[in-house]
């Protein structure tokens, strides 16, 4: 079963600590966006070589700015390019500023059962330096109004902010568990380079909290989400009744995914492919049929490397028959596992290699000192 990601690059304003890839000013071409999306759909679909689609995933840029005929006008694209599992998820990212009974009735009959809804704080001055469009209250009724309507929710939170302790932490996670998300997301704030938090931490307007404080809130959140039900089922995410995200955990798992909208990343297993990240450029290449992304084949090197980035995230470890077997008996990577289970940040089972807790706070470091480089 394969996946296909949108990428929706509008946004309503810019969030101080965001660096992806979206465009604010977007209103008089937003039609012609929409177009061009559903023209790369028909053009690419032989990319994921004829598999089932168990997952559609609306992401951004935020999503919940288009209107309901431009979901169903994408939806409608997919459904006649693709052939559909019967048990698919179709998530929509969306703000709580953007959510209304209208906007959800209208997504629910377009297909839409799954929301990711980014709260990231029930405290309003957090929202305020982030530069959230929306507010508390906002928030709030959102998730009530999604609730009700019968949509599979998840939730996003950031931790480690300004000014933020993990008492904090634990109520903003109570606020959250009040309406009893199948699914959360707990992101650890980054700062990245060119983004408004950025600016703010270098000119001295804003004091970054410290990794020992980040650590704290990590493990509480695990503990806490523990404690009420929620299984830790990838390092930022979080599901009760095993209700994990179809869409990313298959990212994780390797399975095949296509990627549509500029910036967007698309992997069949033996390639990864990537979209400009112009909106200008991509719409009038489409248009065109002119090339508009990428394409790196992946060596066996690659593919030993991304399997063991993505697949030490999980609970379920990286799968051995997912690596190739002469660079997974290479002496080096043999030492580097033993002595990284010696130092109980690792475990190793005849199927699968998998990150303790204590491991997974290190994740991406212990992957990139277990890749193995060409010669």
């Amino acid at each position: 079963m394969a996946g296909i990601y949108i990428h929706i690059p509008f946004c309503k304003q810019a969030c101080s600590y965001c660096d992806f890839h979206f465009s604010t000013s977007f209103e008089k071409y937003k039609t012609r966006m929409v177009s061009a999306i559903c023209k790369e759909i028909v053009t690419r679909k032989s990319y994921l070589e004829g598999e089932a689609l168990q997952s559609i995933y609306f992401g951004g840029g935020t999503p919940s700015v288009l209107e309901a005929e431009e979901i169903q006008e994408i939806l409608s694209t997919i459904t006649a390019n693709f052939q559909i599992h019967e048990n698919r998820e179709i998530t929509l990212e969306a703000n709580p500023d953007d959510i209304t009974p209208e906007k959800l009735s209208q997504w629910k009959a377009a297909g839409v059962n799954r929301l990711s809804i980014g709260v990231q704080s029930f405290r309003q001055e957090d929202l305020d330096w982030m530069n959230r469009a929306h507010n508390v209250t906002e928030a709030k009724r959102a998730l009530e109004l999604a609730a009700e309507l019968g949509f599979e929710l998840s939730i996003d939170v950031i931790y480690g902010l300004p000014n933020f302790n993990t008492e904090d932490f634990k109520q903003n996670l109570e606020q959250v568990l009040a309406y009893s998300p199948e699914h959360l997301s707990a992101y650890c704030l980054t700062i990245e380079e060119k983004t408004a938090l950025h600016k703010a931490v270098e000119q001295g307007k804003i004091v970054p909290s410290n990794n020992e404080a980040q650590s704290e809130q990590f493990d509480f959140l695990v503990d806490f989400l523990k404690s009420k039900g929620y299984e830790q089922y990838e390092i930022s995410n979080f599901a009760r009744d095993e209700k994990y995200a179809v869409h990313n955990s298959n990212y994780w798992k390797g399975k095949k995914y296509l990627g549509v909208g500029p910036s967007a990343h698309s992997f069949n297993g033996t390639s990864r492919s990537w979209n400009v990240a112009n909106n200008a450029v991509y719409m009038k290449a489409v248009e065109n049929e002119t090339d508009y992304n990428e394409l790196e084949r992946l060596s066996v090197y690659d593919q030993f490397n991304e399997a063991l980035l993505v697949g030490l995230r999980t609970k379920w470890g990286v799968d051995k028959n997912r690596l190739n077997v002469e660079l997974r008996n290479n002496d080096e990577f043999k030492a580097n596992i033993a002595n990284f289970i010696d130092q109980g940040y690792m475990i190793e089972t005849p199927e699968v290699y998998l990150l303790t807790q204590k491991g997974r706070l290190k994740a991406d470091g212990i992957a990139s000192d277990l890749f193995i480089l060409a010669d």
